[in-house]
């Protein structure tokens, strides 16, 4: 979208082979320290590179607003950016105060307690049930749970990773489609929306084919939720939609854009949304866009295909129905790796395909090389906020 609107774009990653290397709508690709293990050594390059020149807007597409958010006070004379207090930013990105927030305003999330050892966790499971740790993305760090082997897992990988530092939440698993919306606001003004519906999973939960949808009661939840945290910026959150009508029931937030193609090409064109706020411009409330838009992502439905079991021969099919845009993908567009638009972004699509060709079973070891140096962890949280200082 940024490309195409004749933006010039720089990208910061600490991966040697990113995917926005393979785009001909990125200027210059920089490689930079990893926000994981080195979140200081992550702050300094990106504050030397806005010393050198200058950039409009500094965009965080990921968990870097985390640490942009702590330090705002130091970006904000050198650069246009929209991000909510840390405050703000802190609860929604950890799942157990996006679910606080949810009790406070009264809007309906499944079932859910809040555990914080092993003998409470094991004390409040009621089969069946997902398990979630307050911080993961791309769902790292949840576990569904039907039988007490699963939670043997999940108790053992909790311990494993941090011993139950952090909280843990416990929810009744409710039943229905995983939909999600994103939204900009304007120092909590909702200024657009959009929603769509997973059609088809890809890795790590990811979107495979998903279409749009309307929902004026999310709409309506997500505004309250803005209001509340003075939200300024981008916010997204996932919920289920029982069959029977009884949602929608929130189970997670983004502080940030989760893949805003599918509303771009409904008609909200949320990213120039917020690049608008972010250089401290107040745009008109967008309209409704259309419902009924569908989209895809090659690479995740390649991914998903091989990760819940399919051979060759199914990943061979799923080629074939992409690229004759045929069965699921009829009328479908792609969003990652548009070709037509960008021949460069063939590269990775490519390399994956054949990957899986040789062995589906090289999809998980793949799909975890996207859980990457950009993802935060709770060591990582805590340097954050124990050593990094907001104003330089």
């Amino acid at each position: 979208m940024l490309g195409l609107a004749g933006h010039h774009i720089e990208i910061c990653d600490p991966a040697r082979f990113g995917l926005a290397r393979f785009s001909r709508f990125v200027a210059k690709y920089h490689r930079c320290p990893p926000m994981r293990n080195d979140p200081a050594g992550f702050l300094r390059f990106a504050e030397q590179l806005l010393e050198k020149q200058r950039f409009d807007v500094l965009l965080p597409i990921h968990e870097q607003g985390y640490l942009f958010a702590k330090v705002q006070g130091r970006l904000v004379d050198r650069t246009g950016l929209a991000l909510p207090a840390f405050e703000s930013y802190r609860t929604v990105h950890g799942k157990a105060g996006f679910s606080r927030v949810l009790e406070t305003l009264s809007l309906p999330q499944p079932p859910t307690r809040i555990v914080t050892s092993a003998a409470e966790l094991r004390a409040a499971v009621r089969y069946p049930c997902v398990v979630k740790t307050a911080i993961g993305t791309a769902s790292r760090g949840v576990w569904m749970v039907r039988e007490a082997i699963d939670l043997n897992r999940a108790v053992q990988e909790i311990e494993a990773v941090d011993g139950f530092a952090g909280e843990v939440l416990v929810q009744a698993l409710v039943a229905g489609a995983t939909e999600k919306a994103q939204a900009i606001f304007h120092r909590g003004e909702l200024l657009g929306f959009h929603a769509y519906r997973q059609i088809a999973e890809g890795a790590g939960g990811g979107d495979a084919i998903k279409q749009s949808v309307r929902r004026d009661r999310v709409r309506a939840d997500l505004a309250l939720i803005g209001r509340h945290l003075d939200w300024h910026g981008a916010l997204s959150i996932d919920f289920i939609m029982p069959e029977d009508g009884s949602g929608p029931f929130y189970i997670d937030a983004n502080p940030r854009l989760v893949e805003p193609m599918t509303a771009y090409l409904a008609g909200v064109d949320l990213v120039d949304l917020l690049l608008q706020v972010s250089l401290g411009e107040r745009p008109p409330v967008a309209p409704d866009g259309r419902d009924g838009i569908v989209t895809h992502q090659a690479m995740q439905a390649l991914l998903g295909v091989a990760l819940r079991g399919g051979t060759r021969r199914d990943v061979l099919r799923t080629c074939r129905d992409l690229l004759r845009h045929r069965g699921a993908y009829t009328g479908s567009v792609e969003e990652l790796t548009p070709v037509r638009l960008d021949g460069l972004s063939a590269v990775p699509l490519a390399i994956t395909a054949l990957l899986l060709l040789a062995s589906p079973k090289s999809a998980r070891r793949l799909a975890q090389r996207g859980w990457g140096d950009h993802l935060l962890d709770a060591s990582c949280i805590r340097i954050i906020e124990r050593d990094i200082p907001s104003s330089s």
